[in-house]
């Protein structure tokens, strides 16, 4: 016998039993606020509040059966929007933005309901599921039972089935619901106080008794789709239609062989596709074709068309059920954020919203969605046009790092905007552009509209950047100086030099010894100090000699020559660290990217097949240094750091060149310094890339999905990228400031002498303590434990002699005071 098609889903609010026809609709008459009666007539359930109990003959039995148990579209809907309410943990918390709260609870008795075990029988996760895919079905909505202890502390959640649970509303119209009647499994009835119960509904626009579920929007197109299937079904089963019909003169053919052929024609699929002889009148053959025929074409189509509806109705993609085909990623990444944007946080929001009632007004609950990589995709697409505006100049790093989701730095380097191409610094405030080098210090009146201290700016003349000749004309002072000497000499020939002098000496010295090349300024002195040393007795001559002859000395006094401040080291560090926690902040989101990238994980075990003869799934790891790419991320940080450095090191040349010659020539090997500690800076990501190379390699070994590995990744970062950000902007600064310096205190000429100092605080090592006070010619190295360091934070010492270094050295000019 052919199968019974399923009733109807359009029939799931008639009983399935006989019934009796229902009274005729009743006339009541309410007197209402005013001077008359008003006839209200309604033909259904009525309730307190005139409303219709249209969710009163919602069968979830049929539901469940015809709806989600045998439509597989529903299926699929139903368990893509509740698996994730089953695995997201419910956090309690309040203040914060979407992504996380700004302060949250570890303690209440829900989190351990919803998160560990809401029942005896159920889990935490189990009754989310439940909870979750109950609402999507039921047009009443959800019913949570609440089970408090003595001392009223919530010890237990349990589901109702909604069609045992009957709402009594308030017959005094002063609350909604007066109560709630339960018909358990014995078929004893309890009434339950609305406060035990947490009744959660998506709210219809009408009814307020009464919840929607798309199920009944979609109660058409389930229809077609289960019959459909079961017509195709009934068909095979039923039908046994050959490929083709021979006719022919079956006259003088014995009726037994005319039986034996008739029985051709039995139905079943076992004898579809035969070809059939059959007989015709005297003489006559004919041929019938049995092909395809468009009912059966049809199917196909209206297979489809249910499908896209259903999932139309569910706000589920057709990716997210599993098919991803005739998509690119791009697509379906995107279909997947517009899922969760659209479909699951307003699902899992109206969920959480139910159990708010039991917290104070400032807390609320919410799933923890800052795990789903979905709803990155918004985003990463701003970090994206953040950073291009950046790097253009239209925002400054504290904008960034305020769109990226981080602290702001809050120092001037970070609020200033930093033009493109030579990445020149516009100040937000005097404030800033005088820690800048921009501007004159408010502090002291010098800034618009306070009478001027000092000397008008003149023009810059270096091509470099506006910032660098600004710096180095607010060097220049009025009036005469040691410095502007030095130049004029330097320009004019040699200075006449006071007479019984040391430098009397010194040019004397020079005088006498013709034919012989310029040798070293120690030597000249040590000469003319040996040829005069009983005509010129003077302190001076005996301090010049005494240097020279143990070339370690004290250091100079303070108020003489040049010497950068902490504040260089500082602002220069606070740079590097907002460029290098940008580009690991990229740095990371492309890694997750690659981790995900179906190339990465192709012919690993990572794999997911599409098919049983799919052999790109293997069980390989990945190739971790393929996804980490070292080389890439050290050749961009060098590119990112070296024009800050660059900036950083010309300023500081300038500034040494004006005190020390009186000029503001950078030399280019105090730009090299810059190029070198950037490379530096490129081998610490390379070490850092390393380590997370094999935190990947480690996390192979237990990790089943891809997922595993993306969270120690993020855990990684997480832990190891503040240490990496303070070691390397310390180092970077300490290096370019120290390297320029340096290398413009030697371009200045061999007169000069440079002093060790020390931070002079616990964090200075022992061996830098000894060098504390020691001075040395320009361009002479220091030897510490064997080695050579040019400067503090030689980035060709051993690293052990310059990680966490903070020392800085004392320039001046080798002179006798006049």
């Amino acid at each position: 016998m052919p199968r019974q098609f399923l009733p109807t889903l359009r029939g799931l609010l008639v009983p399935r039993s006989a019934a009796p026809p229902p009274p005729p609709p009743v006339e009541t008459k309410d007197l209402l606020t005013g001077t008359g009666y008003v006839s209200m007539t309604y033909a259904g359930v009525t309730n307190v509040w005139g409303t219709p109990g249209r969710a009163d003959g919602w069968d979830m039995e049929r539901v469940i059966i015809e709806g989600y148990e045998r439509s597989i579209w529903t299926f699929k809907s139903v368990e893509a929007i509740s698996k994730h309410a089953s695995t997201l943990p419910i956090q309690i918390g309040r203040g914060g933005d979407e992504r996380r709260f700004e302060e949250t609870l570890d303690d209440h008795p829900l989190l351990k309901l919803l998160n560990k075990k809401a029942n005896p029988l159920e889990s935490g996760d189990v009754f989310k599921k439940r909870l979750s895919a109950m609402l999507l079905l039921s047009k009443k909505g959800v019913f949570i039972e609440k089970t408090y202890s003595r001392g009223g502390t919530l010890v237990r959640l349990d589901l109702l089935p909604p069609d045992r649970v009957q709402i009594i509303p308030d017959d005094r119209n002063a609350d909604y619901v007066k109560h709630f009647e339960f018909t358990d499994y014995s078929g004893h009835v309890r009434e339950l106080l609305p406060k035990h119960v947490i009744w959660i509904r998506d709210p219809h626009p009408s009814d307020p008794f009464c919840g929607v579920t798309p199920l009944e929007a979609a109660g058409l197109s389930i229809d077609l789709d289960v019959k459909a299937r079961t017509y195709n079904i009934s068909f095979i089963d039923n039908d046994g239609r050959p490929g083709g019909i021979v006719g022919i003169d079956l006259d003088g053919v014995d009726s037994r062989e005319v039986d034996r052929i008739q029985k051709r024609l039995a139905p079943g699929a076992h004898n579809a596709g035969q070809l059939t002889l059959v007989g015709t009148g005297p003489g006559g053959v004919t041929y019938v074709d049995t092909s395809a025929r468009p009912r059966e074409m049809a199917y196909e189509t209206l297979s489809s068309t249910a499908k896209a509806e259903i999932l139309a109705a569910f706000g589920v993609p057709e990716s997210i059920v599993g098919n991803a085909s005739e998509r690119t990623y791009a697509n379906a990444d995107r279909e997947e954020w517009n899922f969760w944007d659209h479909t699951e946080l307003p699902h899992l929001n109206l969920i959480a919203s139910g159990f708010d009632p039991d917290l104070d007004d400032e807390w609320i609950v919410r799933f923890d969605t800052s795990s789903v990589q979905a709803l990155e995709f918004p985003r990463r697409q701003a970090r994206e046009e953040a950073r291009k505006e950046f790097e253009a100049g239209l925002i400054t790093i504290d904008e960034y790092r305020e769109i990226a989701g981080r602290a702001a730095f809050g120092v001037p380097q970070s609020r200033a905007l930093w033009i493109s191409p030579q990445k020149a610094p516009v100040p937000a405030n005097p404030q800033d552009a005088a820690a800048l080098g921009l501007g004159p210090d408010p502090a002291a009146g010098n800034f618009p509209g306070a009478a001027p201290t000092g000397a008008p700016l003149p023009a810059g003349t270096a091509p470099e950047t506006a910032a660098a000749d600004v710096a180095a004309a607010r060097a220049l002072g009025p009036g005469a100086s040691a410095a502007a000497d030095v130049a004029a000499a330097r320009a004019g020939g040699p200075l006449a030099l006071p007479a019984g002098t040391a430098a009397d000496a010194v040019a004397a010295a020079r005088a006498t010894a013709t034919g012989q090349g310029p040798g070293e300024a120690a030597d000249d002195v040590a000469r003319a100090r040996a040829a005069q040393e009983e005509a010129l007795p003077g302190d001076a001559a005996y301090d010049v000699a005494a240097a020279r002859t143990s070339i370690e000395t004290k250091a100079l006094p303070e108020d003489d020559g040049y010497e950068v401040t902490e504040d260089d080291f500082d602002a220069l560090s606070m740079a590097v660290a907002a460029a290098i926690t940008a580009l690991l902040a990229r740095q990371e989101g492309v890694i997750l990217a690659r981790l995900r990238a179906p190339k990465i994980r192709k012919y690993s075990r990572f794999w997911e097949p599409e098919n049983d003869n799919d052999v790109r799934h293997v069980d390989a790891d990945l190739d971790q240094d393929r996804v980490v790419s070292a080389s890439r991320w050290a050749d961009e940080t060098s590119r990112t750091l070296t024009p800050i450095l660059q900036q950083a090191a010309v300023a500081t040349a300038r500034k040494v060149g004006q005190a020390l010659t009186g000029t503001d020539a950078v030399p280019p090997a105090a730009a090299a310094a810059a190029i070198v500690t950037a490379a530096y800076a490129g081998e610490a990501v390379t070490v850092f890339l390393a380590e997370l190379a094999e935190v990947l390699r480690d996390a192979q070994h237990d990790a089943e999905h891809i997922a595993d590995l993306e969270g120690a990744v993020t855990r990684f970062y997480a832990s190891a990228e503040p240490a990496l950000i303070a070691r390397v902007a310390e180092a970077c600064a300490v290096a370019t400031i120290n390297g320029a310096a340096d290398a413009a205190a030697e371009h200045a000429g061999p007169d000069v002498v440079r002093t060790w100092v020390t931070r002079g605080d616990d964090r200075v090592r022992p061996a830098h303590k000894a060098l504390h006070g020691k001075t040395l010619p320009v361009g002479t190295p220091y030897t510490v434990d064997g080695a050579s360091l040019r400067y503090p934070g030689d980035p060709f010492a051993p690293i052990a002699l310059t990680i966490n270094c903070r020392c800085r050295l004392h320039y001046a000019t080798d002179k006798e005071p006049s």
